[in-house]
């Protein structure tokens, strides 16, 4: 297996890992953008969701990191927005995950700045 082909299969595997996290916690409206085909993108797969509240924005972010670090003993590289919880990153370096209050989400629209990405919706 190439390193190029490794490192996707391990984007893919982390992004249905933080995507089972997010759905433990019922978040909503959750996307996977796939950005591995566009120039200049700033990560391999971005994944969006939104919680209702500033505690359940909080809920959903403790678990994905929970998640994922017992499924491939893994944090994020780099945490931003819990002190607020209208909006968490969690950046795992080849995958990024936004969890929005719903009036973050729709003023930032990061859907229509990456409108080039393949998108995959997961129901609610």
């Amino acid at each position: 297996m190439t390193k190029k082909k490794k490192e996707q299969d391990n984007a893919a595997k982390l992004a249905e890992i933080i995507i089972h996290g997010i759905q433990e916690k019922k978040g909503k409206n959750i996307v996977l953008m796939d950005m591995r085909k566009l120039p200049n993108a700033v990560t391999e797969i971005m994944i969006i969701a939104t919680g209702d509240s500033n505690s359940q924005v909080s809920a959903i972010a403790d678990s994905v990191e929970k998640e994922v670090k017992k499924a491939l003993d893994e944090y994020p590289w780099h945490t931003e927005g819990y002190e607020n919880a209208i909006w968490i990153l969690l950046d795992y370096v080849n995958v990024v995950l936004h969890v929005f209050q719903p009036e973050a989400r729709d003023y930032y629209q990061l859907e229509k700045l990456w409108a080039d990405a393949k998108l995959k919706w997961y129901n609610d």
